[in-house]
């Protein structure tokens, strides 16, 4: 099975990349325009969208989303459509489709969403399914599923797998698929944050139905620098990528402030064929101390980010 995803954007393929998305003959234009925002020199081929998330404590609309994602020179966003997200789920089928109007209009894509789907039987699951699926999305991340303190891993790993091979059928029906995250303990442990453990929850699944959302700083708090020879195990499963910084304390801090620069994760993307788009996350306190939440300060945090990525993948 190959490394890649499948969501191939190399400039031979963009146009069916975006064709996929949903876009008509007259966006492709502008939407080929959007991926070039994100590239910082010629040799960048990897479109980067945020998790928007980030745009919540602005409590901006659908156009303004837009708007700002545009002037940040993003792609793109992947968008919360949870409890308590940019969208409800109980709101998908009205509310996604106009955050996708809102992008297209100014040339900018949806690739990606960020769900609390962890079966076939989650609330709202198969009604924001269908709805993404209709709109061109074609992944979304699954919601976290914690380790349970009382039950021994063997009986859990069962009992995950069990539930994702529904969920796997019901997206190999929409033509959909989800992503794993691998994501590090905070206050409770994560089934999958543990790559060996991933490995173990994944194995048989197709890539297409069940995968990867890699995120290289979750990694590194749990593994340090083994995240390398771990990677390797999911590394057929990878579809997509998340991008943040961690420092050794494992705090989360602006790109370039911590350890993620300085590793070969992005000589190994390069390697392993990801052409895929890149989910810029903003997880640290981009508005410190006293200093207000304004729209002024997410975009020069985001800019300085996707500044220093566009540095990173070119480099690498």
């Amino acid at each position: 099975m190959s490394a890649a995803p499948n969501l191939d954007v190399r400039p031979h393929a963009r146009r069916a990349f975006l064709l996929r998305l949903g876009l008509g003959s007259a966006g492709l234009a502008m939407a080929g325009k959007a991926v070039r925002l994100c590239q910082a020199s010629e040799g960048v081929p990897l479109p980067i969208v945020i998790f928007s998330k980030a745009y919540q404590p602005l409590k901006l609309s659908f156009n303004e989303a837009a708007e700002f994602t545009a002037e940040a020179g993003l792609a793109g966003v992947d968008s919360p459509v949870r409890p308590d997200g940019e969208i409800a789920p109980e709101r998908v089928a009205d509310d996604l489709p106009a955050y996708v109007e809102a992008l297209r209009k100014r040339g900018l894509i949806m690739p990606y969403l960020t769900t609390a789907i962890t079966s076939a039987a989650s609330p709202q699951a198969e009604s924001i399914l269908r709805t993404a699926k209709k709109l061109g999305i074609e992944r979304y991340r699954l919601g976290f599923i914690y380790r349970s303190v009382d039950a021994e891993w063997g009986k859990q790993l069962r009992e995950v797998r069990a539930q994702l091979r529904d969920l796997a059928a019901l997206n190999k029906e929409l033509g959909i698929g989800a992503v794993m995250q691998n994501h590090s303990p905070s206050g409770r442990t994560y089934a999958g944050g543990n790559l060996d453990e991933l490995a173990e929850i994944l194995d048989g699944f197709e890539a297409a139905q069940v995968g990867v959302a890699f995120d290289i700083a979750h990694a590194w708090n749990v593994h340090g620098p083994d995240w390398r020879q771990r990677f390797d195990k999911i590394k057929p499963h990878l579809r997509t990528v998340y991008v943040k910084d961690v420092d050794r304390e494992k705090r989360f801090v602006p790109l370039s402030q911590g350890e993620v620069g300085a590793t070969d994760f992005f000589k190994v993307l390069k390697q392993v064929g990801y052409h895929a788009p890149i989910s810029l996350h903003i997880e640290y306190d981009w508005a410190p101390g006293a200093q207000p939440e304004t729209r002024q300060a997410l975009l020069k945090a985001v800019k300085d980010s996707v500044r220093v990525l566009n540095r990173w993948l070119t480099e690498a």
